[in-house]
């Protein structure tokens, strides 16, 4: 701990956000940087807690101490081998990340200012890139190989551990390029896409494989896994084999495809759309794909929508403003959270559940909380508003979860276009033989970045622990087939 008095002479700083009437006509990203001597400041208020909650909280048990320390220091390298010896990618969740360790931050229970431990470690991968720290490391092959079905987060967390341990991995991918909701999801105004293909050619040149535009099915199943339900599955054609038999395991990441639907009356009608369907569109027209007219899912010059008040409905509102929409205003069918900084529901050093505004509330959104939604109301084939009703949320006496009252009157919200944007279902899966393993949101349902990293990488250790010695032969029961 090189300054065990900083916390007291020096306040937060968090780089912030590019100004609103600059970042709204561009998808480039709206956080900036802070220089290095600000940085290492930055770094130098971090107490090395006797009992560091930093560590608890982070799914990947990230060491911000350590490696803060480190940076303080001025030693770069050093910080950088210290915060990579437990997470892989440092450049996706020093962007994307909630930062769980900020909020069991000492220095967050005692003067809610934490340390700027997800900036620092933004800083430091991208100064290790930027200083050629970074370099391709060909392990020794063990002469195992193992598949990893799906390219977000997790898969990527677990073929990036399983090929430095040795393996060789081969990634199947269904989309056309890596990065599952890191590429599809989060708009490039949260995290450039640059950023996800730069350490893919990185994962490339170590020697992993990855194949594009390869969709994972059940034998002798008609619906797939790792696409959305809706989608027409293509049979599989003689060019299909089976994983679990080709490859000594498989890892199984294809993440939370189904996006949870509102059946109500007007469904049908043209505009209203997952929320996914926008933002992945518009991540792809930013990559140079073309759509028709009829295809292209557009904000500008409309009243939007948003029906869900988490991350995704954030993303949704940035999104609009950026394609121009008129209006904006995001509904919420639970409470609206409690503001300020402590949650008395769940206590530091819990994550607390309170008021959270994003940049994209900043540059403009109606907010409402105990908003349920009715019905879609359209004409000629194309939705105009939604009906509503306030509702409030009572006790349920005989337990369990609280029972939803209408209060008020219903009313109408005007909008040419609705997303939807409330959370996804967690995945069926079959039996699978004993060297498949599931991971990530396809494992445990829709949760964070970090969560599904720490999940790929904890499927990486159970692929090595199975194949330490073993060769078994397997039955041909639930064959995966792609």
């Amino acid at each position: 701990m090189g300054n065990p008095k900083a916390f007291l002479s020096i306040h937060r700083q968090e780089a912030g956000y590019r100004p609103v009437h600059d970042r709204i006509h561009d998808f480039g990203e709206v956080e900036q940087t802070l220089n290095a001597h600000l940085r290492r400041e930055q770094a130098s208020r971090c107490m090395d807690c006797g009992v560091p909650f930093c560590h608890w909280a982070c799914p990947l048990g990230n060491k911000p101490p350590e490696w803060n320390d480190a940076l303080y220091k001025g030693e770069w390298l050093l910080a950088y081998q210290l915060l990579t010896a437990t997470n892989p990618f440092p450049e996706f969740t020093g962007r994307v990340c909630p930062a769980l360790c900020e909020k069991a931050c000492v220095l967050n229970l005692v003067e809610h200012e934490p340390t700027t431990n997800r900036e620092d470690e933004c800083a430091i991968i991208e100064a290790a890139f930027r200083e050629g720290y970074i370099q391709p490391q060909t392990p020794e092959r063990n002469g195992m190989k193992v598949a990893v079905v799906g390219a977000g987060p997790a898969g990527l967390a677990a073929a990036d551990r399983l090929n430095k341990r040795g393996f060789s991995v081969t990634v199947f991918e269904k989309d056309e390029a890596a990065g599952g909701l890191l590429r599809y999801g989060i708009p490039n105004f949260k995290l450039n896409k640059a950023v996800i293909d730069r350490r893919i050619r990185m994962m490339e040149a170590e020697g992993i494989e990855f194949r594009y535009n390869e969709e994972l099915r059940m034998k002798d199943e008609e619906s797939p896994i790792g696409i959305p339900a809706t989608e027409k599955t293509a049979p599989a054609d003689s060019s299909s084999f089976i994983l679990h038999s080709s490859f000594n395991a498989v890892v199984i990441a294809t993440g939370t495809p189904t996006a949870r639907d509102l059946d109500i009356p007007g469904r049908h009608l043209k505009g209203v759309h997952f929320a996914l369907e926008l933002l992945a569109q518009q991540n792809r027209v930013l990559a140079g794909m073309e759509f028709s007219p009829e295809e292209r899912i557009t904000a500008k010059g409309k009243d939007v929508l948003v029906i869900g008040g988490g991350d995704t409905g954030s993303d949704c509102i940035g999104t609009a403003h950026r394609q121009g929409c008129r209006s904006v205003t995001q509904i919420e069918i639970m409470p609206r959270p409690v503001e300020g900084h402590s949650d008395p529901q769940n206590p530091w050093p819990n994550f607390p559940r309170t008021l959270k505004t994003t940049s994209s509330h900043e540059e403009g959104c109606t907010r409402r909380w105990n908003i349920n939604t009715l019905e879609f109301l359209g004409k000629e084939g194309k939705v105009t508003g939604v009906k509503v009703q306030e509702i409030e949320w009572k006790p349920n006496p005989e337990g369990g979860r609280p029972l939803m009252v209408a209060k008020g009157k219903p009313e109408i919200i005007k909008a040419d276009l609705v997303l939807l944007a409330m959370g996804f279902l967690k995945p069926d899966h079959p039996s699978y033989p004993e060297n498949v393993f599931v991971c990530g949101d396809a494992a445990n349902g829709a949760s964070l970045v970090v969560r599904a990293m720490a999940s790929g990488m904890e499927a990486a250790r159970k692929v090595e622990h199975y194949l330490c010695g073993r060769h078994n032969n397997l039955d041909d029961n639930h064959d995966i087939t792609i």
